[in-house]
């Protein structure tokens, strides 16, 4: 009787294994697609943004940002975290299409693209960096 009603762990493992709901996409491959969907919308919105929010970075700088950020998570292959990743992207599009964000919003993401501070001291003295 007892032991029938309860499953051993190895056969519960089989069952939920199967069992994890993707978040949108089935496939790595579609995720992927998702992704580079996403990179293409940001990359065609990039012209349009540094006129709209007045920023002081040339298209190429903007340009190698993008790559820089989409690099980062190129070794994610769970196709559940690439939709995450995918989700927020879409959202940090929206709100700087839709303008929901103030210039110093976008400026932040473009921060490390800036020029590198200097490590001498009259130099980070003179660029008021200290």
């Amino acid at each position: 009787g007892e032991s029938s009603k309860t499953m051993s762990v190895p056969v519960v493992r089989r069952v939920l294994r199967g069992a994890v709901k993707p978040v949108l996409s089935l496939s790595y491959e579609e995720a992927n697609r998702r992704a580079i969907n996403l990179y293409r919308a940001w990359y065609k919105y990039l012209p349009t943004m540094l006129e709209r929010y007045y920023l002081d970075i040339t298209l190429a700088q903007a340009r190698a940002k993008l790559r820089e950020e989409f690099l980062k998570n190129a070794h994610v292959k769970d196709p559940r975290i690439v939709d995450m990743l995918v989700i927020k992207g879409n959202m940090e599009l929206q709100e700087t299409v839709e303008f929901w964000k103030q210039r110093t919003h976008v400026m932040r993401f473009f921060k490390d693209t800036q020029q590198p501070r200097s490590s001498d001291f009259i130099t980070r003295f003179y660029e008021g960096h200290l």
